[in-house]
């Protein structure tokens, strides 16, 4: 008897509660190759928890894929004693996630288990995993600017409440640096730090140094080092826009810090090719690019009344290299980008952004048409400065020569003042906003027009 007839069956002579009958529907392992876990005899969906019931005890796994009668599972965790015919079974266990203000102040890993040795988890409740993605035609649209404490961004790259914005960095450029100090000196009401794929090191260095006592009151941390598997990364990053959305729909306004976006594309990559999904783009196969946005388009602002959520999604550059593919297409579905340049970092110039490079693309929804001219005004002196730097730098360019090259060469010092910042140093939008004023008006340029807004 198939086992939908022995459903059917216990319906019939059972019809309020079948359920007791059933018993638990197990299959077997029969192949095992790198991560990929072949599995038969079990009837379970994409994305269902399973148990493998090895020697050591129960694995948690989940489905990724099939193939005729066949299912493709990877393990949550490393697994030890697998063996062909080792059993699995769908797990009894709930989808949902612990949300609520319990999580403020603590660090949990990618199933949402604490890691701060601070005890169970209190103050929280059960939310169902998955919520349904705004209507579009709901959402508010993006029309105040958030003070996240970085003189250059909120200066010269405002970043509006609701806005997805990438940081392009290369390795060890201070793009970590940059994202504790925006969780230290924002004025959002909650930080949701997601830590995904990075060097289990930089997890602690980054609670204890970087965000700090004062940072961590009002955030939650999901880590998931480099060392985890694949399916734990590709979770915490949806483990943590689920909190970031959970507190929106409280009517906070969020800030999430998904380090780094990069990684997730990796983790997606891992599990794709592990189950034969043919490569497309530099070894990426085509699920990658479906999943990006999925992942990104549910942050953003809630309905109109609600809360926001304010993303900064870490891009890594390899080999400095803008055009790699995950860079490529998160600036397509992004509001802007954050370019952080090497060779500002290399000359001491902390944070390192490139404001030559970055854009803010809702900038001219939530700053003032004076501002906005400051802004584009400090990018034209810039760029002026940057193009002729090697004729400046080997006495080539003779003063008098070029007013525009005069006045970036005269307001150089000041410009690199305003994008230096230490790390213990706070400075308001208000504080931006003025500063740059002061930059752009004094005497030297007093009688030039500013250039109009776009």
């Amino acid at each position: 008897m198939m086992w939908t007839d022995l459903i059917q069956h216990l319906h019939a002579i059972n019809p309020g509660d079948a359920t007791p009958y059933l018993p638990a529907v197990e299959g077997s392992l029969t192949r095992v190759v790198g991560m990929t876990l072949e599995a038969e005899g079990i009837d379970v969906s994409i994305g269902q928890a399973c148990e493998l019931m090895t020697s050591s005890g129960p694995v948690a796994a989940e489905v990724v894929g099939f193939s005729g009668n066949k299912a493709f599972l990877m393990p949550m965790a490393k697994v030890a004693n697998l063996r062909v015919g080792t059993r699995v079974r769908p797990s009894q266990h709930g989808t949902g996630i612990l949300v609520g203000d319990g999580l403020l102040g603590r660090v949990i890993n990618a199933m949402g288990q604490p890691l701060d040795r601070r005890g169970p988890l209190t103050q929280v409740h059960i939310s169902e995993l998955g919520q349904q993605a705004i209507n579009p035609l709901d959402r508010h649209p993006i029309s105040e600017p958030l003070d996240v404490g970085i003189r250059a961004i909120n200066g010269l790259l405002t970043v509006g409440k609701g806005q997805r914005i990438g940081l392009f960095a290369g390795s060890g450029v201070g793009k970590s640096v940059l994202l504790g100090m925006m969780t230290r000196f924002t004025n959002a009401d909650v930080v949701v730090v997601g830590l995904v794929g990075e060097r289990g090191r930089e997890v602690k260095e980054f609670v204890d140094h970087i965000l700090g006592e004062e940072g961590l009151r009002r955030a939650v941390v999901v880590a998931s080092p480099a060392d985890d598997a694949p399916l734990q990364r590709l979770r915490a990053s949806h483990l943590a826009t689920e909190i970031a959305e959970y507190f929106r729909d409280q009517g906070k306004n969020v800030l999430l810090l998904m380090d780094s976006l990069t990684r997730y594309a990796q983790a997606q990559r891992e599990i794709a090719l592990a189950i034969g999904e043919p490569p497309a783009t530099r070894g990426y196969p085509p699920s990658v690019f479906a999943m990006l946005p999925q992942l990104v388009e549910r942050a953003g602002n809630g309905v109109e009344g609600g809360g926001s959520i304010t993303a900064f999604y870490t891009v890594l550059t390899e080999g400095d290299d803008l055009q790699d593919p995950i860079a490529d297409s998160a600036r397509a579905i992004l509001d802007g980008h954050i370019v952080l340049s090497r060779r500002l970092a290399d000359e001491g110039l902390y944070p390192a952004i490139d404001v030559e490079a970055s854009i803010s693309r809702v900038m001219p929804s939530v700053v003032t048409e004076q501002h906005l001219e400051f802004a584009q005004r400090f990018k034209g002196l810039q760029s002026t400065f940057t193009q002729n730097k090697d004729l400046i730098s080997i006495g080539a360019y003779q003063k008098g020569a070029d007013t525009e090259l005069d006045v970036a060469i005269e307001k150089q010092p000041q410009l690199k003042r305003f994008i230096r910042q230490s790390l213990s140093q706070a400075v308001s939008f208000q504080e931006a906003n003025r500063q740059l004023a002061q930059i752009l008006q004094d005497k030297a340029d007093a009688q030039r027009p500013l250039a109009p807004a776009s």
